[in-house]
C-alpha cells in the first residue's frame, strides 16, 4: 500500500513513530528504501546471497537502533553509512567475490539485476545483457572510492553533502570523487551509452 507523496511523512518521523511502538512505521520506511540500499550493497559484494545477509542484519539493526535514533542527518544517510560500515567490515573479513566474467548464476543474476532494475539514470533503460554487462564493467572499474561516491548517489540519491557525511570526506572532496567517476564512465563506456548515463546522473 502506498501512501500518497503529499501525506507521506519524513522518514525521520516514521523512525520516531517506530520507536514509539507503531510497527506500520517501519514497514513504510523498509518500503522505501529496501531495494535501492539492497542493489548499493550487492554491487559492493557482487554476490546476491551476501547483499541478502548484509542487509538482512542492517535492518535488524535499524530496529535495535530506534529508541537511540536521532535525526542529527537524514535518515537516509543514516541507513546508507550503515550499510557502508558493514560492507567496509565484510571486505575486512572475506575476500569472496563475484567476477564480472564469470557465467555463474549469481554474477548473471548481477547483470540481470542491473539491465531491469537499475537506477542508474538510463541505465534502467538497458535492454541488452551485453549493454548492462559494459556498464557493469565500468563502474568495477572505477577506484573505490569514486565507484563507492557514485553509486551513493545513483543508489542512495544522496546529495554531494550527504555522500559526504557518509563517508567522513569534505565536501570538496566527494564532489572531486563523483565528478571523476563520472569522467571515467564516459571514457570507459561506448560513446553513446557514456555520454547517456553520465549527463543523466549530472543532472540529478
Amino acid at each position: 500500500m502506498q501512501v500518497e507523496a503529499n501525506d507521506a511523512p519524513s522518514d525521520e518521523t516514521l523512525m520516531k513513530r517506530f520507536a514509539s511502538g507503531d510497527a506500520r512505521a517501519f514497514e513504510l520506511l523498509y518500503d522505501r528504501h529496501e531495494k535501492p540500499v539492497w542493489r548499493f550493497v550487492l554491487r559492493s559484494v557482487k554476490e546476491p546471497a551476501i547483499a541478502d545477509d548484509v542487509t538482512q542484519e542492517l535492518w535488524f539493526a535499524v530496529t535495535r537502533s530506534a529508541t537511540e535514533y536521532e535525526a542529527t542527518a537524514k535518515f537516509r544517510t543514516w541507513l546508507f553509512t550503515m550499510a557502508r560500515n558493514r560492507v567496509i567490515d565484510l571486505a575486512r573479513t572475506s575476500k569472496s567475490v563475484v567476477s564480472i566474467d564469470d557465467e555463474s548464476d549469481a554474477a548473471k543474476s548481477v547483470v540481470s539485476e542491473l539491465a531491469a532494475d537499475s537506477r542508474l539514470g538510463p541505465l534502467r533503460q538497458l535492454e541488452s545483457k551485453d549493454a548492462a554487462r559494459e556498464l557493469l564493467e565500468a563502474v568495477e572499474a572505477l577506484p573505490h572510492d569514486q565507484r563507492e561516491t557514485f553509486l551513493l548517489q545513483a543508489e542512495g540519491e544522496m546529495s554531494i553533502e550527504e555522500i559526504a557525511h557518509a563517508t567522513n570526506v569534505s565536501f570538496e572532496t566527494a564532489k572531486s570523487r563523483l565528478r571523476y567517476a563520472r569522467s571515467k564512465l564516459k571514457a570507459l563506456l561506448s560513446p553513446v551509452q557514456g555520454a547517456a548515463a553520465v549527463h543523466a546522473e549530472a543532472t540529478r
